[in-house]
């Protein structure tokens, strides 16, 4: 199994690689923020940037920062099928403490300028108050501690990916990862 973990700010282009990595090489998809959006799902709160993070904060605080980091590499041991395995919204060090001790993981770090992070956000309307957002309201949203915590992530990945280009050129970067990764 290939375990790759990606790390980007908002909007950087996280589930867009996975997505792409779903379709193209069949890996099977895990996230925090999936884990996170399922929560606010059952608890019936808006799907808003405040709910998600604010829902993340407290069981960190509570059950401490590793919680969904084991709770992921647990999941990712016990499955038996996936070849290629994709985790998306790595947010802090902790994210990857279980991670990086499973076999084959490679960190990748997507990295995009602030303003097309933006207009990628307000266009996708993920959350249910990011189509009305600012721009600097979105860079308010940059010093929660959900947020701040992705920034010393970036430069320890493996890979760099580049998401201020085309589609094609995200998709090309990801191909060539996963080549490098599979030789």
């Amino acid at each position: 199994m290939i375990i790759i973990g990606l790390v980007a700010e908002m909007a950087g282009g996280k589930t867009a690689a996975a997505q792409y990595l779903q379709e193209k090489y069949q890996a099977k998809r895990y996230g925090f923020g999936i884990i996170i959006r399922d929560l606010v799902d059952r608890l019936h709160l808006a799907p808003t940037r405040e709910s998600t993070s604010g829902i993340s904060v407290v069981l960190r605080q509570k059950f401490g920062n590793d919680l969904l980091a084991r709770a992921m590499a647990e999941d990712i041991k016990n499955d038996k099928e996936s070849e290629l395995v994709v985790v998306e919204s790595i947010r802090r060090e902790e994210d990857i403490l279980f991670l990086k001790e499973l076999k084959n993981f490679h960190l990748v770090s997507i990295k995009a300028d602030p303003k097309i992070r933006y207009e990628r956000l307000i266009k996708r309307k993920e959350k249910e108050d990011d189509a009305t957002k600012t721009y600097e309201e979105f860079l308010k949203d940059h010093e929660r501690e959900t947020e701040l915590s992705i920034i010393p992530l970036l430069d320890k990945a493996e890979f760099i990916v580049d998401n201020n280009g085309s589609q094609e050129y995200f998709e090309k970067q990801l191909d060539n990862i996963v080549s490098l990764i599979k030789e």
